[in-house]
């Protein structure tokens, strides 16, 4: 579609000019509180669900947290959704604490914003990811 076709220069769709990764990445972080390794372990031990998003040769590579659920990020929507179809068991309810792990802590950041959307109102990530959980000592298993 050319500039013209979409009403004029420099117009998008929406009227909102673009925004870059990290100023999306700062709105949506904004909108709720992030946890630390710690905490994402104290958060599971209360029954907290921790949710794995990485990707197959990551979580083959570096292991897996003991006990977190692994969902693919395109996937996670239709498995963490309660309403949904396609949901896993743990999906009981739209108060489930959901702590979504990347690997860094980026990705689960947009991964939430999109949980919250869902009426997953307790979802946070986990700050600096899978990375930070390993860093930090807490249990790995390969």
């Amino acid at each position: 579609m050319s500039v013209q076709d979409r009403g004029g220069l420099g117009e998008h769709p929406g009227g909102e000019p673009p925004v870059g990764i990290d100023a999306l990445l700062d709105r949506v972080r904004s909108g709720y509180e992030r946890i630390g390794p710690e905490e994402a372990a104290a958060a599971a031990a209360e029954g907290a669900l921790l949710v794995d998003i990485r990707y197959a040769a990551l979580r083959e590579k570096d292991g897996l947290i003991p006990g977190a659920l692994v969902v693919e990020r395109n996937e996670l929507e239709w498995r963490l959704d309660p309403q949904g179809s396609h949901r896993t068991p743990q999906a009981v309810s739209h108060d489930l604490r959901i702590v979504v792990i990347c690997n860094e802590g980026y990705a689960s950041s947009l991964a939430v914003a999109s949980l919250r959307r869902l009426g997953l109102h307790r979802a946070t990530d986990l700050t600096g990811g899978f990375q930070a959980w390993r860093a930090a000592g807490l249990p790995v298993t390969l």
